[in-house]
């Protein structure tokens, strides 16, 4: 094995830009390890566990930009080293002469952008709350893609935010869309009418896609951040959201979207929707629906029920959808399977498409665990080995630290492919894709190659394998739709058209 483990003093690139460059190099033949990150500690730890290290990376601080790689040969580690330059410097980006400078600041920035209204913040978590207190002081709106910040922080950034009437989309805030413009991940969809306000990412996705395939548009989508809701929080934002939403005059339904918040702040979220005189669909998965609430106000339990119920309201048609799978005939994939297949697992890109298949397959099939579990007995540990129905959602910390979100590298999620395709026990594997800004351009394509690997794994045993796919996108993202799910379809997999159909059809097969 060949590596090098260099430092560039002072030389700052946001998390989401590493990330995607540390993608591209991993797709490099002969690249058997890349690091490419700011020197940050939980980093730093990353490298040693991956043995590569060095004294001088070990005294890099915080604002010092990392650059490791360890290759099978010499010749392909010099080809992806100067890779790396090529990319961390494009033409496109270099000073012209005369050309103003980039701005270092959001100072620097909003004065040269005179007309820019959001900041959208992706530093080191420890520096965060210092750039999004800055841009809310200039008046910008703040989306704030990084994590690791304080509860505390957090609060009292969304109560500056208030009270100056702005809105605080974050921290940990991976999807929002303003005026039909898609920040960070985001799906391209049609505009309209609909507005939504999230407490999750690929909830707020899932939402808008479903509504864009049933005909309808969306005005806005707000992203709060997953802590919105705790009682540490107050909801601020979610109600701040429902605040914007309602003096909106593009919105006239608005759609709240969330894992189920504390008692008392789902009391004063249900308080505020009842003096917002627009129709209101609320999502609150795993939730329960209070009694007398009023008419406008409808509860649904889940992401597709939302964006259907909201379209139905515009429409008056409030004919039933086709999401209970009707015509799908799960007996040709029973027969496939062996007496011992009796478990499904789910690999999940998205967060609360695993809640939501959780909470579909809990009713479903009784007993599921997953890594996102909050139910007595249905937590996952980590390291705890899988027996039974396990979903996991591979875009948590314990996966991803150190390294890119699956929605930015799909191939990390290849090897738990090979590793749960082992499993005797197994007859289904479920698998989601989300398309859009943000996300890779090729994610169905990469899994291809691994769950052919898999299905001939299980062959030499004796056994098939049933792969059950959901693609969230519509045929206006840059990944084009319809051909990735036609590469899946070629390829023997089922393909559904929402979370939730995978989910039933999923439980149909094993069930």
């Amino acid at each position: 094995m060949f590596k090098k483990t260099s430092v560039r003093k002072n030389v700052y690139y946001d998390s989401v830009t590493l990330m995607s460059l540390t993608s591209k190099i991993l797709d490099q033949d002969g690249v058997d390890e890349a690091v490419i990150s700011m020197a940050t500690e939980m980093n730093k730890e990353l490298l040693r566990s991956v043995g590569l290290s060095s004294e001088e990376s070990d005294k890099a601080s915080a604002g010092d930009l990392i650059l490791a790689v360890s290759a099978k040969d010499e010749k392909s580690l010099e080809e992806t080293l100067v890779l790396i330059d090529e990319l961390l410097s494009p033409k496109n980006r270099k000073q012209k002469k005369g050309e103003a400078k980039l701005p270092e600041s959001i100072t620097e920035a909003s004065e040269i952008m005179e007309d820019a209204n959001v900041a959208i913040i992706s530093v080191p978590g420890a520096y965060a709350a210092r750039e999004a207190r800055e841009a809310l002081n200039k008046g910008l709106h703040v989306m704030i893609f990084s994590d690791n910040i304080s509860i505390e922080e957090e609060k009292s950034l969304k109560e500056l935010g208030k009270e100056k009437g702005l809105l605080v989309m974050g921290p940990d805030c991976g999807t929002a869309s303003i005026n039909g413009t898609g920040l960070c991940f985001a799906n391209d969809v049609r505009r309209g009418n609909i507005g939504i306000v999230a407490a999750s990412g690929t909830g707020l996705q899932e939402v808008m896609v479903q509504i864009h395939h049933l005909g309808g548009g969306v005005s806005h989508g707000i992203g709060t951040g997953g802590r919105d809701l705790r009682e540490e929080i107050g909801g601020i934002m979610m109600l701040e959201g429902i605040r914007a939403l309602a003096e909106d005059e593009g919105t006239e339904v608005i759609v709240l979207v969330s894992k189920p918040p504390a008692k008392a702040i789902a009391e004063k979220i249900l308080s505020a929707v009842e003096k917002v005189e627009k129709p209101v669909v609320i999502c609150f998965l795993d939730g329960e629906e209070p009694e007398g609430h009023l008419d406008r106000v409808r509860f649904v339990s889940g992401l597709y029920e939302a964006a259907e119920a909201a379209v139905s309201v515009l429409s008056g048609d409030s004919s039933r959808s086709k999401t209970q799978l009707e015509g799908f005939d799960p007996k040709p994939y029973k027969a496939k399977l062996n007496e011992e297949q009796k478990n499904i697992r789910a690999l999940y890109c998205g967060g609360t498409l695993c809640a939501e298949t959780l909470s579909i397959l809990r009713e479903k099939l009784g007993s599921v665990k997953s890594n996102v579990g909050k139910k007595p007995g249905e937590k996952l540990v980590s390291g705890e080995s899988h027996t039974g129905h396990v979903l996991l959602d591979l875009g948590e910390d314990e996966y991803t630290n150190g390294k890119p979100h699956p929605m930015i590298e799909p191939s990390l999620r290849n090897e738990h492919i090979l590793r749960e395709a082992a499993d005797k026990s197994v007859g289904v594997i479920l698998l989601d894709y989300e398309l859009g800004y943000g996300s890779h351009d090729e994610a169905p394509e990469v899994s291809l190659k691994a769950i052919g690997r898999a299905r001939k794994a299980a062959a030499d045993e004796g056994r098939e394998l049933i792969f059950v796919g959901y693609i969230l996108g519509t045929e206006l993202d840059k990944q084009d739709y319809k051909l990735q799910r036609r590469l899946l379809k070629e390829e023997g997999i089922l393909v559904f058209d929402s979370n939730k159909e995978a989910a039933l059809a999923a439980s149909m097969i094993i069930g």
